[in-house]
């Protein structure tokens, strides 16, 4: 059985400087390989159906076949039981940057593993105009 190839994350300019931040005050070494690797892009140029940050979202969970919607915010702004959840917490490191379609994986909190496909962007800022150029 052959291993399906990552999908490639972009990332707009405005998110990549400001996760770039968190990974040089040390908070966040494991996103550093993450925005690196991404395709960043300006944000007037991103597909509407990526994750950004502070993108509403529809994920399903394989597992459980459960749906969830979420809102991907940076860590002051987390309310996990209302659905956002931080950029920098194990599903928010999963799904940042990927398009609709693709599989999210991560370890919960009690160290299962999620395996979640984002199905659908219920908002996107950068696809209402909402992005710095």
């Amino acid at each position: 059985m052959s291993t399906p190839h990552p999908v490639e994350r972009k990332l707009t300019q405005l998110d990549f400087i400001r996760l770039k931040k968190f990974v040089r005050s040390g908070e966040a070494p494991v996103l550093e390989d993450l925005i690196c690797d991404a395709d960043v892009v300006p944000g007037d140029t991103i597909p509407p159906e990526v994750v950004t940050m502070y993108s509403q979202f529809v994920i399903r969970d394989l597992t459980l076949n459960r749906r969830q919607v979420m809102v991907l915010c940076y860590p002051a702004d987390a309310e996990p039981a209302k659905g956002y959840v931080s950029v920098l917490s194990p599903a928010g490191l999963g799904l940042i940057g990927l398009p609709v379609g693709a599989i999210a994986r991560w370890a919960s909190p009690g160290g299962e593993e999620t395996v979640a496909q984002i199905e659908q962007i219920l908002f996107q800022p950068e696809a209402t105009g909402d992005y710095v150029t």
